[in-house]
C-alpha cells in the first residue's frame, strides 16, 4: 500500500466531497453507472479481467479494448464502469493487494505489528509484480488499501505519536517496503531474461565492479570489496531487508520516547 498524502485539517461536509464514480461503485455506494442502460458486468468482472491481462502479459498490455476483449464486451461499455484506464488500474491495484495483515494483537507491541504490515506490503507486490509499475494518482481511496492505512495507523495507537507522525510514519514504511519490493522485483526480472540465478548476478556485479573500480580514485569501494564480497558470503536479501527495515523502526522508537518523556 503506497500512502501518499497529508492531514490538512480541512473541515468538509459529506455534500461538499465528490467520490469518483468507480470508487463508489467499488464501496458499493452505488447500486449501478446513473446513466445508459442496465448494466451487464459488475465492476468486480471488470477489475478481474484486467488482471488477468496484467498477469498474462504484463501491465502494458492492459488497455481498455484488451480488457472488453477479456470480458467479450464492446469497448465503449466499460466506460459505464471506469472513466479511464488510470481509474482501472488504481482498482486493479486495491484488489490485488488484498486483505492487510492481521491487527495488533493485543498483547503486541508497536514495533512487531508494523514490522508485518511493512513485509506484508512487499508479500502483496511479489505476489503482483505488476502492481509496482501502477502509477502513484493520489491518496488511498480504494477500499483495500483505506483497510490498509486503518491497520498502519491502528499499530502506532497509543505510541504517543501525534496524528501527523503516525501517518508519516506509515508512509516512510510503505516507502521503503515499496521500493524494496521494486529493487528485488526487478532482480527477479532481470535475472529471468538472461537465464540466471538471482545469485549469479549479484556475484557477477561484485566482480565487475572490482575489476571497474581496481585502479582509480574508488578507496571506499575498494574497502567495501575487500570485507564484503572476496572470501566472505553476500549477505541475504531478507537480512538487507531486515537491517533496512530495523533502522527505521529504531528512528520511530527513539522519537516515540522522546514524545512520551516531553509528555
Amino acid at each position: 500500500m503506497a500512502v501518499n498524502t497529508a492531514h490538512r485539517g480541512v473541515r468538509m461536509s459529506d455534500a461538499d466531497v465528490e467520490l469518483p464514480e468507480s470508487i463508489e461503485l467499488a464501496w458499493g455506494l452505488r447500486e449501478r453507472p446513473g446513466r445508459g442502460p442496465r448494466r451487464s458486468l459488475t465492476m468486480e468482472q471488470v477489475v478481474a479481467a484486467g488482471i488477468r491481462v496484467a498477469e498474462a502479459d504484463g501491465l502494458p498490455a492492459v488497455s481498455m479494448s484488451r480488457v472488453a476483449g477479456e470480458l467479450g464486451v464492446a469497448t465503449m461499455s466499460l466506460y459505464r464502469y471506469v472513466s479511464a484506464k488510470g481509474d482501472l488500474l488504481d482498482l486493479m491495484a486495491d484488489a490485488a493487494y488484498g486483505d492487510p495483515p492481521a491487527p495488533r494483537g493485543p498483547d503486541e507491541g508497536w514495533r512487531p505489528a508494523l514490522a508485518r504490515w511493512a513485509l506484508g506490503n512487499v508479500t502483496a507486490i511479489h505476489r503482483h509484480p505488476w502492481i509496482r509499475q501502477v502509477p502513484i494518482g493520489g491518496p488511498p481511496l480504494g477500499p483495500n488499501q483505506v483497510r490498509w492505512m486503518e491497520q498502519g495507523l491502528a499499530a502506532l495507537r497509543g505510541t504517543g505519536l501525534r496524528a501527523a507522525e503516525r501517518l508519516s510514519t506509515i508512509m516512510l514504511v510503505s516507502g521503503y517496503a515499496r521500493n524494496w519490493a521494486t529493487l528485488t522485483a526487478d532482480l527477479d526480472e532481470a535475472a529471468a531474461r538472461e537465464q540466471l540465478d538471482p545469485d549469479d548476478v549479484g556475484a557477477r556485479y561484485w566482480h565487475q565492479l572490482a575489476r571497474l573500480t581496481r585502479h582509480g580514485p574508488y578507496p571506499a569501494i575498494r574497502e567495501l570489496l575487500a570485507e564484503n564480497v572476496d572470501g566472505a558470503e553476500d549477505e541475504e536479501f531478507e537480512a538487507e531487508w531486515q537491517f533496512g527495515l530495523d533502522r527505521i523502526l529504531d528512528g520511530v522508537e527513539a522519537l516515540i520516547r522522546s514524545r512520551t518523556a516531553t509528555d
